[in-house]
């Protein structure tokens, strides 16, 4: 897969990588970014040495036509993990699925958003990345993407050639706890983890969740 996006990569995007070696040659880590585009995942994946499992939306599962055959192909080659963001129980076991990618030393990538955002803003966090991190005691890579909205918002259905900027910051840990669902840590370990984002974004911040935001203009989220 790395090797037929390679190209097309570099040719329409001429991304500028900065930080890749706060990744971890080997052993876990958590890698959180911002949000922008439907091929955010695409790029981390083909910017990283390491091969990355992504939490995924349970849609590219299952969307029909072109563009699902796309997504299937890609969630197949990277061995995504189907969240169902409507489905609390469900949302938990592929938390859990997580947990075992990091057991095994692997790298996952997980948007703390929780969905694409629809104006460019960097939107609240929600705690999945801070409870697996607390939990596991395994380092957050904070990442910004720079650009992925203008090559591919969500009103538009081909992508535009462009420049990306992706930018991994330092490693971020956090003291193991053995019940990392404990409420003010998680929400102090996300604010942190969406402050890293931020600094390395250099996107403005809406105090609200990318989901009820979109909800209140009528938008499903995607």
């Amino acid at each position: 897969m790395k090797k037929v996006l390679s190209p097309i990569y570099q040719a329409f995007w001429h991304p500028l990588v900065e930080g890749l070696e706060n990744i971890p040659t080997d052993g876990p880590a958590i890698i959180a970014s911002n949000h922008l585009s439907a091929l955010d995942a695409v790029f981390l994946a083909v910017a990283s040495d390491r091969r990355i499992t992504f939490l995924a939306k349970s849609e590219y599962f299952t969307t029909p036509g072109l563009k699902g055959m796309a997504g299937k192909m890609f969630v197949a080659a990277t061995g995504q993990i189907a969240v169902d963001r409507g489905n609390r129980r469900k949302a938990n076991a592929a938390l859990q699925a997580g947990a075992g990618v990091l057991s095994r030393g692997d790298l996952l990538a997980i948007f703390p958003e929780g969905t694409r955002s629809p104006d460019g803003r960097l939107y609240r966090g929600k705690h999945g990345v801070a409870r697996l991190a607390l939990e596991t005691g395994v380092p957050v890579i904070p990442v910004g993407l720079i650009g992925t909205f203008q090559v591919l918002p969500m009103d538009r259905r081909l992508p535009r050639a462009g420049r990306v900027q992706m930018r991994f910051g330092q490693p971020l840990t956090f003291p193991r706890m053995t019940d990392g669902r404990t409420g003010l840590a998680q929400r102090a370990a996300t604010e942190q983890i969406m402050k890293s984002i931020q600094e390395l974004s250099g996107q403005r911040q809406a105090d609200i969740y990318a989901e009820r935001f979109k909800a209140s203009l009528g938008l499903v989220s995607r």
